[in-house]
């Protein structure tokens, strides 16, 4: 990787991830900033500070972990849930780089518990799942951690150590102020013998390589993730331009993807028995669905 020739023409880009590897120390990465995307995802219901700010962590993960899939229809769901929590569910997934999130809470309780709530303060005894649906194969496997630590970055590191056996490295960045919400992160994980492709790997937690690799990625600051006029590619020649290598990946666009539609819950609708769909339909004969995700209302007409 040489110096990025077009950081002089100021362009820094949203809504897009970069990939990278680093061949001769055995790691891989994902760096990826959110914008506009956000700023729409995040519109859609009118959260309160705290919440709109965990959502926004809660999607730049997604965008992470959800664009190392090799499979293109694939898609992560990363859902984090509790059932005495003042947040009782997160929801957000990936697929095709299509993003969208939600997140259900109770309002009365979070105004009681201050500006910053903690972690555990949101969920109590909260746990993270994270689900990969691949669709060229049809298999489908999920990882379950506990919600641990400060922030979900370090759940979803959690997730990688126990359930993939995958040393890995995150850092996430959100800024949300009068010109908007800008959410940044970077993921680095280490790879054995330059292995990549399995989906999950069995390697020493000692490896020297990845400790040099987690050493240079884990000196990223909050403020040159978020900064607007550092783009992707000079994020990654910042942090490892004294590698002998660095293999970047085609940037992939990144937008909202709430799939929602009228022929979707038509078809949603139809396994249900039809005695269950006339209980459905109100006095116009139709059923009102209410799409979380985006906030918008189906009436579909049986």
């Amino acid at each position: 990787m040489s110096a990025p020739q077009h950081i002089a023409e100021g362009e820094t880009g949203y809504d897009r991830v970069l990939g990278f590897t680093i061949p001769s120390r055995d790691a891989r990465g994902r760096v990826v900033r959110l914008g506009p995307v956000l700023e729409t995802i995040l519109s859609a219901h009118d959260y309160p500070p705290p919440v709109k700010h965990l959502l926004a962590e809660a999607l730049v993960l997604t965008a992470l972990i959800g664009s190392l899939l090799k499979d293109d229809q694939g898609q992560l769901t990363m859902q984090a849930q509790t059932e005495a929590g003042v947040i009782d569910l997160l929801v957000c997934d990936f697929r095709g780089g299509e993003l969208r999130g939600y997140v259900r809470h109770d309002a009365e309780r979070l105004a009681s518990l201050g500006p910053n709530p903690s972690l555990y303060a949101l969920f109590g005894q909260g746990y993270l799942a994270m689900t990969f649906d691949l669709a060229t194969s049809g298999e489908r496997y999920q990882g379950i951690v506990p919600l641990d630590g400060d922030s979900l970055a370090a759940a979803c590191e959690s997730y990688f150590a126990q359930s993939e056996q995958v040393p890995t490295l995150i850092r996430v960045a959100v800024r949300s102020d009068r010109q908007g919400c800008v959410g940044s992160g970077l993921l680095v994980q280490h790879l054995p013998d330059g292995e990549e492709g399995r989906e999950r790997l069995h390697v020493q937690h000692d490896h020297p390589q990845w400790e040099h690799v987690k050493a240079l990625a884990g000196s990223l600051r909050h403020d040159e993730l978020i900064d607007a006029d550092l783009s992707l590619e000079t994020l990654v020649w910042r942090l490892f331009h004294e590698e002998s290598e660095v293999r970047v990946l085609p940037v992939q666009p990144l937008s909202r993807g709430c799939r929602c539609s009228v022929a979707h819950y038509q078809a949603v609708l139809a396994r249900f028995p039809e005695d269950q769909r006339l209980e459905m339909r109100d006095d116009q004969g139709k059923v009102v669905v209410d799409c979380a995700f985006c906030s918008r209302l189906f009436e579909i007409d049986l």
